[in-house]
């Protein structure tokens, strides 16, 4: 067996379940791997300052956020990659012209195209989120990643660019018609290979536990990737295991095949 050094979770879906709670023996998970020595890392499409709460309650402070664009290691940044000012321009006009909504994250904010609209209600409610401000196009904004809303799967191609960009769908029961943003050069896999050199480790330090299609590069980055038995249908090709749901003590039952924890 290679010595472990780190592991990688996801949250929603794989962490959070379908209710919105995490199991106890997901809670149980992580404190048996910490208490091993193996760093974790939560590795989200949710912006940073949104899932502080979780990250204290699970006594996790290395992070990775906005699909890839932010990484955090114990407590101190590793590095930010925000979104080039055009591309992010291309994406609100294309938006507008086709009724659908947009969410900007920055470091600090979510900025929406319309607080208004039913879909962005639920959409806030569904990923707790807070510090929610209207976008204004006259603020010049660092854009880590953005999340499209009420977008049918054949309006996708409206938002193919040059700019090595492509739409992940939100793999969360009722929140299929959002699409999060991920650019190819950066997004969860990426991260991954970065936080790896930056501790000195190879892949085959590394697991990862995901569940939508924005994790595929993520377990494809790791030596032990696992899809969770509630994952995006074409995510389990790029995954080495598959282990139970999320309601099911998906991250648990994984670890434990592995050998880590009993």
């Amino acid at each position: 067996m290679s010595e472990y050094k780190v592991l990688f979770l996801d949250i929603d879906g794989t962490i959070i379940k379908s209710d919105d709670s995490i199991d106890e023996t997901t809670i149980k998970a992580i404190r048996q791997v910490q208490e091993k020595g193996i760093e974790v890392f939560l590795a989200t499409g949710r912006p940073l300052h949104e899932i502080r709460d979780l990250a204290n309650e699970l006594k996790v402070n290395s992070l990775i956020g906005y699909n890839g664009a932010f990484a955090i290691y114990q407590g101190k940044d590793l590095f930010q990659e925000p979104m080039k000012k055009e591309s992010v321009k291309q994406f609100i006009d294309i938006a507008k012209r086709n009724q659908h909504e947009l969410v900007l994250y920055t470091k600090d904010q979510n900025l929406f195209t319309d607080l208004e609209a039913d879909c962005v209600k639920e959409f806030i409610v569904k990923f707790h989120l807070h510090k929610n401000e209207l976008y204004s196009p006259v603020s010049d904004y660092d854009v880590l990643g953005m999340t499209l809303i009420n977008v049918e799967s054949k309006d996708t191609a409206l938002y193919k660019m040059e700019d090595k960009i492509h739409l992940s769908q939100v793999n969360l029961e009722g929140m299929r018609h959002c699409y999060d943003v991920i650019r190819d050069k950066v997004n969860k896999g990426i991260a991954v290979q970065y936080v790896l050199k930056h501790l000195g480790l190879s892949k085959e330090n590394a697991i990862a536990f995901g569940d939508g299609l924005n994790d595929k590069e993520m377990l494809m980055n790791v030596g032990e990737g696992f899809a969770m038995g509630n994952g995006h249908p074409d995510l389990f090709q790029y995954a080495k295991h598959k282990t139970t749901t999320v309601n099911n003590s998906g991250i648990y039952n994984g670890l434990k095949n592995l050998g880590i924890i009993e």
